[in-house]
């Protein structure tokens, strides 16, 4: 069973119960990434099919949403939403510059990420142009536990926060290589703390193996800074010595903007 959407919030005379819900019917798209149905958004939202209808059809008439037959898809005007947020942020508006240049010096794609509801989100990507099984753009929403950027967002965590995170999220494998027991990733996390970066070879997806560093700005960690590659093409070793020292690097400008 689903949460109750905004259950949290019962009883606040402020919250808005219903925009609550619309923002959740809206956030199937960037999940489904495909049209969505009334059917789909019920189950993924837990909310009953009269409440998703009546979410879709505002949408539909605020411009927000299409229907086609019996789906639904999300029309240009959603793009002012996201942009809103794009532009305002003076880090990742300015990151694109600094990260199409790594992508360039290494030859493969670089991302930046932010905390967000314990997940990395992707506030900014450079793409290298060659073919990876996973779709990643701005927006992407990955679990922290599994990835370079995650780690390195939750290692600036104090211990106990660590481990309320650890405790309240489903530790799923995704590999055989992927860690996913409390204690190994507490491990982990003090290790990416004292080395400054973190490494994940294929845990996330076989083939696929990624590097990053923090981006500090005020107040501490701000961002992380990321390198994807195929494992069969560029070595851990390799991410080491070749591609950390760019990202730091990377990571020290943006680290600059932050401090702004």
């Amino acid at each position: 069973m689903h949460e109750e959407v905004g259950a949290e919030w019962q009883g606040d005379p402020e919250f808005m119960m219903s925009l609550a819900r619309g923002l959740a019917v809206l956030r199937c798209f960037a999940e489904q990434e495909r049209p969505l149905t009334i059917g789909q958004a019920s189950q993924m939202t837990g909310l009953s099919r009269a409440a998703v209808r009546r979410c879709l059809y505002t949408l539909v008439r605020l411009g927000y949403a299409a229907q086609e037959d019996l789906s639904y898809v999300l029309r240009p005007k959603i793009l002012s939403l996201g942009y809103a947020y794009l532009s305002s942020s003076s880090l990742a508006a300015r990151a694109q510059p600094i990260l199409d240049h790594l992508r360039d010096e290494l030859g493969e794609s670089c991302s930046l990420g932010v905390l967000e509801e314990d997940e990395v989100y992707y506030v900014a990507r450079a793409e290298a142009g060659r073919i990876m099984s996973i779709a990643l753009r701005v927006g992407s929403r990955l679990p922290l536990y599994a990835t370079s950027m995650g780690r390195v967002l939750l290692a600036a965590k104090a211990r106990e926060e660590q481990e309320a995170y650890l405790d309240r999220t489903e530790l799923a494998a995704f590999t055989p290589k992927t860690l996913c027991t409390k204690s190994a990733l507490v491990e982990r996390l003090g290790q990416v703390r004292d080395d400054g970066f973190a490494i994940v070879d294929q845990e996330l997806e076989l083939g696929l193996r990624s590097i990053a560093v923090p981006v500090i700005g005020k107040g501490g960690v701000v961002a992380a800074l990321n390198m994807g590659t195929q494992a069969a093409r560029i070595s851990a070793a390799d991410l080491r010595t070749r591609c950390l020292p760019a990202l730091r690097r990377g990571a020290q400008r943006l680290g600059m903007i932050a401090m702004m």
